[in-house]
């Protein structure tokens, strides 16, 4: 039985049912709970259950939300490290615009003042998920208007075991997860994981044989300690990941990529992103009665990085002591694209010497921190003849980020690159930039004969500071010092913000509900100055039926005050990373659909059917003159990175022995910008999974899988710079052991 927390507003369970599962000493780190919970949402929410998730074994999240309607993806890597992921229609970049938690902790690198996902839990050690959008989503801020992802990681379990996976497959691709749980007496448990991913990747690069895989080693400990009567329980969990990917933001022209989707030109030989994240979480929880309970949580989270990889052309090797001069490879590109620099396309393809220091190439290298402390109180209560709870949380909260970047310039020579000067640390970015946050929220459930209302608030105040340090040229004091007569300029920014909303559920008989809300969604604004905060109101109403066939449909839809747009070297455009752009008034409107069924057959097999459904229409309400990020808008322009329509087909076959599962996904192309041009559209992506396995007997279980069974290349992005494929036919074996 899996114990969850749950927000007011989200169901109610029996008092007597909550103090039994409490001491049995599972944690409570989830916020949906099950599949059944989330029918009982006033609102939209999905649970992607264990079995789910254990039917494909995906390492990929991206795969994995492929079938929860509401979410888009703009794909990168292809193989899922740093995913960008939209819900209902907000920014796909580095999934910097939804709440990012593991264990209801936030996860993203700096949540407040750089929530670029340049860590992302890992996929392949997670044992659920849970989706939380519109009016429930505010419990689950700092960014409330698409909605907020939670990554259940592994439990303790109640019994001694061990649990152990292992795959190998296409692109020497391997993994093994290996799980120990150890009970101590009846008061105390622990738990030891280790999941450890290697691949030599699916693309090749030109001229080199450097590979374009990755090395992953994620370790996990939690231990846990509880009163006899169950009414206290402490809980500590540790958390490591490293990391290195020979991954590079450089794309391919369109040409090129219609030619040999999977190459990668040799001028991004070296390009290499090295990660090391580390989480503490000490976690206290007291049910005084089977009806009241406190979680108090202290959290820290720090994220080191280096992403070395090519950044510009200058033809007049002035980039080595101006780092923006040259072009952006991103412009180059896109001038390729329309019959022009046929020059550089030679430099590109390895074909053309370049001058000395007319390539350089950064070392982006930054530390992060993300520390804090949050409550929740939860209280169920009958009064004037209606059932109640009220969930209250308060959260202190503390990120940052430091940035000391290096730029060295190289030369290509015979199609190798040469280096010409190693630079010094500091000279292409030497900053700090840091946020505070008070964030509280409060909500409370009535329920009142076939109708629930849950009212809510969140509030939240932030502050938010940068500080740069000297990085022009002619000083002769070091780059990478921070004295005082290095200091450059600093900026701050202030927001306070109150967002109501409130969630709605009817029961129109006893299979069928009606569901609904509406709240103030808000994004959390940069350091830059006279820069609006992102608002949106946020409405959606639907229908759910459980019974022969499971059905839901929601229609929702977000009015923006301002859409925001913020610079990254991810986005992919000519303009300075953490600057801000006003996109003015903009409405997303989309409708979200999901029927299942389950059949049992004669001779005792299940059938089962899911079919997810997801129609999105994002549309600039006004015009804009031309900026760096969005381009040239009018109004009705499409938003970027919004596909209209995205399916999503499941079917299974289980027997006693064997589990045969199949989906397929489609998504239409889509605008990479406001404009829309021939050049700035991807192609429309399809793909087929399929996955069997043979349970030899309790205890073994033998795995197949086979992802994009067809073997289809679709240009599925063109960010950073340039065309980007999916991964090709992966075919995987495994095995999996309980004892």
């Amino acid at each position: 039985m899996l114990v969850h927390a749950i927000s007011a507003g989200f169901c109610y369970a029996d008092a007597q049912d909550d103090l039994e599962a409490s001491t049995i000493g599972i944690e409570e780190i989830t916020i949906i709970g099950s599949v059944e919970n989330a029918q009982q949402i006033p609102g939209a929410a999905q649970f992607l259950s264990p079995e789910r998730l254990g039917a494909f074994n995906h390492t990929d999240v991206q795969k994995v939300l492929r079938e929860v309607p509401g979410i888009s993806l703009q794909i990168e890597d292809g193989f899922g490290l740093r995913p960008n992921i939209s819900i209902r229609g907000v920014a796909t970049e580095r999934s910097s615009r939804i709440t990012l938690l593991e264990d209801n902790i936030l996860i993203a690198p700096a949540p407040y003042s750089a929530p670029s996902a340049y860590y992302f839990p890992t996929m392949g050690r997670m044992h659920a998920v849970e989706v939380i959008k519109g009016p429930a989503a505010i419990s689950q801020g700092p960014y409330t208007i698409g909605g907020a992802l939670n990554f259940v990681s592994t439990p303790i379990k109640d019994d001694s075991q061990l649990n152990f996976l292992a795959e190998t497959g296409s692109d020497a691709t391997h993994r093994a997860r290996i799980a120990l749980h150890q009970n101590i007496g009846d008061q105390a448990r622990f738990m030891l994981e280790s999941h450890l991913w290697r691949s030599d990747g699916f693309q090749a690069i030109s001229g080199s044989q450097q590979d374009t895989g990755l090395a992953l080693d994620d370790y996990t400990g939690k231990i846990e300690v509880k009163s006899k009567d169950g009414r206290h329980k402490l809980s500590l969990k540790l958390q490591t990941t490293e990391q290195q990917s020979h991954q590079s933001y450089l794309g391919l022209t369109d040409q090129d990529f219609k030619d040999a989707p999977l190459s990668r030109y040799g001028i991004s030989e070296l390009d290499n992103i090295n990660t090391h994240h580390e989480q503490q979480v000490l976690r206290y929880v007291f049910q005084p009665a089977p009806a009241t309970r406190l979680d108090v949580a202290l959290y820290n989270n720090t994220h080191d990085r280096n992403w070395f990889k090519t950044e510009r052309f200058d033809p007049d090797g002035s980039s080595a002591t101006d780092p923006f001069s040259g072009q952006s490879w991103n412009t180059v590109i896109s001038q390729i694209n329309q019959g022009e620099a046929t020059d550089l396309h030679e430099v590109l393809r390895g074909a053309l010497d370049t001058p000395a220091g007319s390539l350089l190439m950064r070392a982006n290298a930054r530390e992060y921190f993300s520390r804090g402390i949050q409550l929740t109180f939860q209280h169920d209560f009958s009064a004037l003849r209606f059932e109640q709870s009220i969930e209250a949380g308060l959260r202190f909260h503390e990120d940052g980020e430091d940035r000391l970047q290096r730029d060295s310039t190289y030369h290509q020579a015979n199609g190798t690159l040469q280096l010409d000067d190693l630079g010094v640390w500091g000279n292409a970015g030497n900053r700090k930039q840091t946020a505070k946050a008070i964030a509280a929220y409060v909500q409370h459930n009535v329920v009142f004969d076939r109708l629930t209302l849950s009212p809510g608030l969140r509030f939240e105040d932030i502050e938010q500071s940068r500080q740069r340090w000297e990085t022009r040229p002619g000083k002769t004091v070091d780059p990478a010092s921070r004295e005082p007569s290095n200091f450059r300029d600093s900026r701050t920014n202030k927001a306070n913000i109150t967002l109501p909303g409130i969630g709605l559920l009817f029961e129109i008989s006893d299979q069928t509900r009606l569901v609904g809300g509406a709240h103030k969604g808000f994004t959390t604004p940069s350091n830059q100055p006279n820069v609006r905060p992102e608002t949106a109101m946020n409405y959606e109403l639907g229908i759910r039926h459980t019974g022969g066939i499971d059905i839901e449909a929601i229609y929702f839809l977000s009015d923006y005050d301002n859409l925001l747009g913020q610079c990254t070297a991810a986005s992919g455009v000519d303009c300075l990373p953490g600057d801000s752009f006003n996109g003015d008034a903009a409405t997303i409107r989309g409708l979200e659909v999901m029927l299942h069924k389950d059949a049992a057959t004669q001779r005792g097999s299940i059938i089962g059917a899911t079919l997810n459904f997801t129609r999105l229409d994002g549309r600039f309400d006004t015009s804009i003159a031309d900026t760096a990020f969005f381009g040239d808008v009018n109004r009705g322009d499409p938003i970027p990175y919004l596909p209209r329509h995205q399916v999503h087909l499941g079917l299974s076959l289980l027997t006693a022995q064997w589990s045969h599962y199949l989906d397929f996904t489609y998504q239409d192309a889509v605008c990479v910008r406001a404009s829309c041009l021939a050049s700035e559209q991807t192609d429309a992506q399809f793909s087929l999974d399929l996955s069997s396995q043979f349970a030899v007997n309790e205890s073994l279980t033998l795995l197949f899988k086979v992802d994009n069974v067809t073997d289809r290349i679709d240009l599925v992005a063109r960010q950073p710079y340039g065309a980007r494929p999916n991964r090709g036919r992966a075919i995987h074996v495994g095995v999996e052991v309980s004892i």
